[in-house]
């Protein structure tokens, strides 16, 4: 479920999810998978740090390390999500997939559409845990790591590609 609450703390360790639009996979229709790692090495390069990852078909689970800089939370998250819209829009472009990107305007709100907005590829928000404790990130880490598993994609995390699951469990990057 997503919030519409700010996160007020100008840095801290957070549990992020968000979503595609209507849960639909463009991820998987796109192999976009790449958009994300793509803004992951952004975080990085402006001294943010991913703890752990899974990037499912319609959705994200991030566990992000963020530092105090000009930018609230809130807007980093926003224009990742900008960044990676771009990303997988081009990309059913490029596939010819007018259906979709049909679908995906026809889920814009008229306040979006007098904005200019072209196409809703993420739900509005994101949902968002601040993790204090060491076991709560582990609790966080463990769910979206068997999050492919729960899916019926795979047998254990591991084997998951896109998830940070191989590192923590088999010590590969």
């Amino acid at each position: 479920m997503s919030v519409r609450k700010k996160i007020k703390e100008p840095n801290g360790v957070f549990f992020i999810t968000f979503t595609c639009a209507r849960w639909l996979h463009l991820f998987r229709v796109t192999n976009g998978y790449d958009a994300v790692y793509r803004w992951f090495d952004y975080l990085k390069a402006q001294g943010h740090c991913i703890a752990g990852y899974v990037i499912m078909s319609n959705h994200v689970h991030v566990l992000i390390g963020f530092r105090t800089s000009q930018k609230s939370i809130n807007t980093i998250i926003a224009n990742g999500k900008r960044f990676m819209a771009y990303e997988l829009f081009n990309k059913l472009e490029a596939q010819g997939n007018t259906e979709m990107l049909k679908q995906l305007a026809s889920y814009l709100s008229n306040t979006e559409i007098l904005q200019k907005q072209k196409h809703a590829v993420f739900q509005p928000s994101f949902d968002w845990k601040e993790c204090l404790s060491l076991p709560f990130m582990k609790q966080k880490a463990d769910y979206m790591h068997l999050n492919p598993c729960k899916a019926g994609l795979v047998k254990v995390p591991e084997e998951y590609a896109h998830s940070s699951a191989k590192y923590y469990y088999m010590g590969q990057q």
